[in-house]
């Protein structure tokens, strides 16, 4: 499948995400030619485990992360970052779960916008937000790259492109940038043959780098 970044916005100190700035990083696609697409969501679940025996916390992941993804409506996918592993099942496990009430949902973000095809690439900008909430948290962005799936043979193309992006971001001085951070792949056992999997792992890093944001946010304001 085609190679995909995944950049979440960091915004200057003292500053937060709005939904001003999504409007305007949807414009600057626009404004690069890129044709609207229709919508698109993902949702990311943080799992705590159901014990009767608190005693047993301990034996179980504190970092439990469940993804459902747009490009894949049939699958689901769990992350554990302490243990670095991912796991690809069947999206019916999310009922099988809820019957054997062995892990509740604690906490779900939706990530939802816009895409648009630009040339050999899709963009995906979408605000990061609670389900049930328009409380927006943060905003993400993914690049994909259709022709080539090797990580290492798009790297060179993704990084021009971007390049390019954030050129074309920074003349509207937006209080912030989009950052990319790739995980190391090879520690979740994935190799260079890009897969949902890589896209699973990377909105786990980004949902982490959005919520020590949001967090960081709220320790100056207090």
């Amino acid at each position: 499948m085609p190679i995909k970044w995944v950049l979440h916005w960091q915004p200057n100190a003292g500053t937060t995400a709005s939904g001003q700035i999504v409007n305007e990083v949807t414009q600057c696609v626009e404004g690069m030619n890129g044709v609207k697409d229709g919508r698109w969501k993902a949702t990311l679940t943080f799992y705590k485990p159901m014990l009767r025996d608190q005693a047993l916390l301990v034996e179980f992941p504190r970092d439990f992360l469940g993804i459902s993804l747009p490009e894949q409506p049939n699958k689901y996918y769990f992350i554990i970052r302490g243990q670095r592993l991912v796991l690809e099942a069947d999206s019916t496990i999310l009922t099988i779960m809820d019957k054997l009430q062995s892990y509740k949902s604690r906490v779900s973000l939706n990530f939802e916008g816009f895409q648009y095809q630009l040339g050999d690439f899709q963009l995906r900008v979408g605000k990061v937000s609670p389900t049930h909430s328009e409380t927006l948290r943060g905003i993400v962005m993914e690049v994909e790259y259709l022709p080539i799936s090797s990580m290492e043979k798009s790297r060179q193309m993704m990084e021009d492109f971007l390049e390019i992006w954030q050129d074309a971001v920074s003349k509207r001085s937006l209080p912030g940038h989009f950052m990319h951070i790739e995980p190391n792949f090879a520690d979740f056992g994935l190799g260079d043959q890009y897969t949902s999997q890589h896209t699973a792992v990377q909105y786990a890093i980004v949902v982490a780098q959005v919520i020590a944001t949001v967090q960081a946010g709220q320790a100056v304001r207090n």
